[in-house]
């Protein structure tokens, strides 16, 4: 099995969004491959987890009028990306990991990017411990199985998960100013081979997949609208 490097790339909320789904549901390449991608955002974003309220989600935005929210296909908390460092991975069925227990998938996706983190300048670990609140707002407190600083358990990195028949998608997002020191640059170039030793597979770079350019279309407008971000 293969690790696929894609292309990094920026797009608004929607767009990220779309593409992330495209990559679970629609790849072109053989199924049994892996998908990683970092990606960065046009416009100063938000995303919120699938099943999170909306009535609760504006009230945790910030006052401004240029933001751009969206809701996830994934689960967890509403995430800033204003100044976060974003990436998404996707497992077909045909790794072993595929039909773990989440936990048992987000705590070795993190003890790599731990260590990438580490290896580029950060001082981090896993968080240990149950919190004591559900999720509502990503950063604000860690959960079983983050990435968190070592001196002090401020959470730093944390992800989110979609499971269906093609796969599992992996959104995961890294907190910049949290993380300390790092060497940006070398830990975009370190972080797939790490995730490839981790996953047990081999790195390659395929290009981009060319998707269907109307469903892709679709999908932007799909994550866009007010009925998908406003759905509960």
């Amino acid at each position: 099995m293969e690790l696929h490097l894609l292309p990094a790339r920026t797009a608004d909320a929607a767009g990220n969004m779309a593409v992330d789904f495209l990559l679970l549901q629609r790849y072109p390449h053989p199924q049994a491959a892996v998908r990683y991608r970092h990606y960065d955002w046009r416009r100063p974003a938000f995303t919120f987890g699938y099943a999170q309220k909306y009535a609760f989600i504006r009230t945790r935005l910030p006052q401004e009028t240029s933001l751009d929210v969206t809701r996830r296909a994934t689960g967890g908390g509403l995430v800033d990306h204003r100044d976060d460092w974003t990436y998404a991975l996707v497992l077909p069925r045909e790794h072993p990991l595929w039909d773990r227990p989440g936990p048992v998938i987000y705590r070795a996706v993190h003890e790599a990017l731990a260590g990438a983190l580490n290896a580029t300048g950060a001082d981090v670990t896993l968080q240990r411990d149950e919190p004591e609140t559900a999720p509502g707002v990503c950063f604000e407190r860690p959960e079983v199985g983050d990435v968190v600083r070592a001196r002090d358990g401020i959470k730093v990195a944390g992800a989110a998960l979609k499971r269906g028949k093609h796969g599992l998608l992996l959104q995961g997002s890294i907190w910049r100013p949290f993380a300390g020191p790092v060497d940006w640059a070398a830990f975009e170039e370190k972080l797939p081979a790490t995730f490839a030793r981790a996953l047990d597979i081999t790195l390659t770079e395929p290009g981009w997949p060319n998707f269907d350019p109307d469903e892709e279309q679709a999908l932007v407008d799909q994550y866009a609208s007010s009925e998908w971000i406003e759905a509960r």
